[in-house]
């Protein structure tokens, strides 16, 4: 099932601003990846109790490839987490493209 994702505006607060800094990538990666053309995007049914959750795998503009959870806020994206994709995860975006 191929889900799509209509950008309105990513939700950055206090809870989620700058979260990602242990993992070395600031928000402004995070936003990138959700204008890779060749993203991969599935629904996270693992930790979708209360919220649905979303994994996206994709390049930013420095071509680095990241695993990106996020959850849909009515219009609003708000990212949960990133970090770097591990080869698994290197090999399903590479066989995608």
């Amino acid at each position: 099932m191929k889900i799509v994702i209509k950008i309105v505006e990513l939700e950055w607060n206090k809870g989620n601003i700058s979260k990602n800094k242990k993992h070395k990538i600031d928000d402004r990666e995070c936003e990138e990846v959700f204008f890779d053309k060749n993203k991969i995007v599935y629904k996270d049914k693992l930790h979708s109790e209360t919220e649905d959750r979303f994994i996206l795998l994709g390049k930013t503009k420095n071509n680095r490839l990241l695993y990106l959870v996020f959850t849909c806020r009515g219009k609003k994206i708000r990212v949960i987490s990133a970090r770097d994709i591990n080869k698994k995860e290197v090999h399903i975006y590479e066989k995608k493209t």
